[in-house]
């Protein structure tokens, strides 16, 4: 039961530091609003960083993310066994840490309207220029080259792997991106946009349902890919 509330807190974590981030880019009154691009790949970056080590400290293998579970159990890595129950603390602990995250900025969105950036956009992935077919390549290919890079390290919750792993965000940020967002995990997307949804944030917009897909679909083939190729050198 550790691995799965390591798995849970985790997630949590990434995304209370990384939906962090962009609420204060985005919001009315923060003092980070209007920061660039930089702050982003970074400030995800480290969000995975803590995540891996939260996780790592209750023996969980830090996934955080559906699409690497899948994926290493479709490439032998894992047991298909433990796959259910990690998904669930994944998605589950990337809920609670968007609710965390409103309600630490809570007065910052009652003075932000939807079109001065309380957007979705703060807590899950939106594309620059929406074109789903390309989007979803998009979102592909950040998984793939991200999965195999990490696939290097081996067990990535070890000493200073984890950051590693932070800084392999930021790469992936910098090179990749700038055109969907590079969400690159169906739970840090799917959790924080639900709870967007559903949670009684003033002056929110929509959550965007239509596009909500690719970043579900898109990383688990990436990962997928990456899994198989690694499993057949």
């Amino acid at each position: 039961m550790n691995a799965y509330l390591g798995e849970f807190l985790g997630t949590m974590i990434l995304i209370m530091f990384g939906a962090g981030v962009g609420a204060s880019i985005n919001l009315k009154k923060a003092y980070a609003q209007g920061s660039g691009w930089v702050m982003i790949a970074f400030g995800w970056g480290f969000a995975v960083m803590l995540g891996v080590y939260t996780a790592g400290y209750f023996g969980a293998p830090g996934h955080l993310n559906p699409a690497l579970t899948i994926a290493f159990a479709a490439g032998g890595l894992i047991k298909w066994s433990i796959v259910p129950g990690f998904v669930l603390a994944q998605v589950a602990g990337a809920f609670l840490g968007a609710a965390i995250t409103v309600l630490h900025f809570y007065p910052h969105f009652k003075i932000t309207k939807k079109d001065e950036g309380n957007s979705v956009a703060i807590f899950a992935t939106v594309p620059s220029i929406e074109n789903q077919t390309f989007n979803f390549i998009s979102e592909v290919i950040a998984t793939f080259a991200f999965t195999l890079c990490l696939l290097t390290l081996g067990d990535f919750t070890a000493g200073l792997k984890p950051l590693i792993a932070g800084f392999l965000i930021a790469a992936i940020g910098f090179s990749f991106g700038s055109t969907t967002g590079y969400a690159i995990n169906p739970a840090r997307d799917f959790g924080p946009r639900f709870a967007y949804a559903v949670l009684p944030i003033p002056n929110k917009g929509s959550a965007n349902w239509s596009y909500a897909w690719i970043p579900i679909v898109g990383p688990i083939i990436g990962a997928w890919l990456a899994t198989i190729l690694v499993g057949l050198i």
